[in-house]
């Protein structure tokens, strides 16, 4: 199973698939994660979407943003019912295969403190955490992991 990459038509099944993912900490949190709250017309215009089927579902989806030498992870969702299969590991796993293969040395993301499910799968990936800031009425978690680039030509890395 291979992510391919979104369309404008995904726009209302992104919106729906990340609504039902980050569902779960409303509670934690006390109010709507920011991705719940997108605009996924705009973003699809404006950054780079991998989604990832089941039959005809979609199952998960990663949301990136190149930066001048790093690759940001803007959103990472897997849909409810596809939880524990691994969808987050290999979309994560894409996002840093495609960060190399344009040159970059670094993935980044950052997320709520309290999601400390998805911090300590980030950490089991590798990233550490680079630095926390207030954001809204809680804490963000900002976290990257540097890649192995290859230089030009070389098979080997």
């Amino acid at each position: 199973m291979l992510p391919r990459q979104a369309v404008p038509a995904d726009a209302g099944a992104i919106r729906g698939l990340t609504r039902a993912a980050y569902a779960k900490w409303v509670p934690r949190i006390g109010r709507e994660p920011m991705p719940m709250q997108a605009d996924y017309d705009r973003a699809l215009r404006e950054h780079r979407f991998d989604l990832l089927f089941v039959d005809e579902a979609l199952a998960a989806l990663i949301q990136t943003i190149p930066g001048e030498d790093h690759l940001l992870v803007e959103n990472l969702a897997v849909a409810p019912a596809f939880q524990g299969r691994g969808f987050a590991r290999r979309l994560m796993a894409h996002a840093e295969d495609l960060a190399a293969s344009r040159g970059h040395r670094e993935m980044r993301l950052y997320t709520n403190k309290l999601f400390a499910e998805n911090i300590a799968l980030y950490l089991r990936l590798g990233y550490r955490v680079t630095r926390e800031e207030p954001f809204l009425a809680g804490v963000t978690v900002h976290m990257a992991k540097a890649l192995s680039i290859a230089p030009p030509g070389d098979p080997h890395v």
